[in-house]
């Protein structure tokens, strides 16, 4: 909107060079790692700037706060895993592959989170950030919706909006699970996993 406020959590300019994209590259790659690395209250926005290979001016070019490179990292995390979810869901045929598309989406999620310690942190973060937070709420209503436009046709109209709740639950409460599930040694994380599994094919029965 022309003459909007800009917040805290947004970047300062949008990129329209390839060599401004390079530097934002850089920038985020760099947040990444040093999560990854440290966790995110121990990376500064100057420590930033000097691994990205510039002075601290040029992360604050495009980046007002620490919390904005926080939100284009979740941001870019989001769109992939739409990607990744939108290629099960466009499996869906009927009803019968619901459950199957679910099992395997919870397995993707869970095993890009498992697999990077950075992601681990920067949904923490995410979470513990009041300006973030409403980020992943956003997300998941997002997400969530891509699946009920797909399955919504094929249920009867009356079953849509309850389907669509319990959706937007199952996503929401994956972000917890898969968080304590990683806390948690082998045995009872795989335990934990399959607890939630069989807890979402039971409220999908209910429509399927």
């Amino acid at each position: 909107m022309t003459g909007a406020k800009r917040t805290a959590t947004e970047p300062r300019r949008k990129p329209k060079q390839e060599r401004s994209r390079e530097r934002i590259d850089a920038i985020l790659a760099t947040t990444m790692r040093l999560i990854g690395e440290k966790g995110i209250d121990a990376v500064t926005m100057k420590e930033v700037g000097a691994l990205a290979g510039g002075p601290i001016a040029t992360v604050y070019h495009y980046f007002p706060s620490k919390s904005a490179i926080l939100a284009m990292l979740y941001e870019r995390f989001s769109e992939e895993s739409r990607a990744r979810f939108g290629a099960i869901i466009a499996d869906i045929r009927d009803l019968s592959d619901v459950t199957t598309a679910a099992d395997r989406m919870l397995d993707d999620y869970y095993a890009r989170v498992a697999a990077d310690p950075a992601i681990q942190d920067l949904q923490n973060a995410i979470q513990a950030d009041k300006a973030l937070q409403h980020l992943d709420i956003a997300e998941t209503r997002h997400q969530s919706k891509m699946l009920c436009d797909h399955v919504g046709p094929m249920l009867q109209a009356e079953q849509r909006e309850p389907f669509a709740r319990l959706v937007f639950l199952i996503f929401q409460l994956a972000g917890g699970l898969v968080r304590l599930a990683l806390t948690q040694d082998e045995v009872e994380s795989r335990r934990t996993i399959e607890d939630y599994r069989t807890i979402i094919h039971t409220q999908l029965e209910i429509f399927l």
